[in-house]
């Protein structure tokens, strides 16, 4: 994923978290909130150690990136994300596999408005 598609600093997730709106599903928790100048998608992923231990968190996020790097055309620009995993996602992704991941994050940025139903 490119440079200009990632959150990297702490005050950049700071503000997506606490100005931002956010959706939720039984795994993952979606902030977005809008850049001051519109640019281009931005996304962070914050997977806490409930998730697992490092080996599986560093897993789920390089899926994470994968699945939204499939859906960064599609995703409108202007606004920063932030995605949050819950406890238990690691298991279920392993168990119902790459697609069913990709549907999960697909509910959460409908819900947003930004994909289409």
């Amino acid at each position: 994923m490119k440079r200009a598609n990632r959150l990297s600093r702490s005050r950049d997730f700071d503000a997506v978290h606490r100005r931002g709106r956010s959706v939720s599903s039984r795994f993952l928790v979606l902030y977005w909130l809008p850049q001051d100048e519109p640019a281009d998608p931005r996304i962070g992923f914050a997977v806490p150690r409930a998730a697992g231990g490092a080996v599986e968190r560093n897993r789920i996020k390089r899926r994470l990136r994968e699945v939204w790097q499939k859906r960064l055309e599609r995703v409108p620009t202007g606004n920063d994300y932030v995605l949050i995993v819950r406890p238990g996602l690691v298991e279920a992704a392993e168990t119902n596999g790459f697609d069913w991941l990709g549907e999960r994050v697909d509910e959460l940025l409908e819900q947003t408005g930004a994909l289409a139903a």
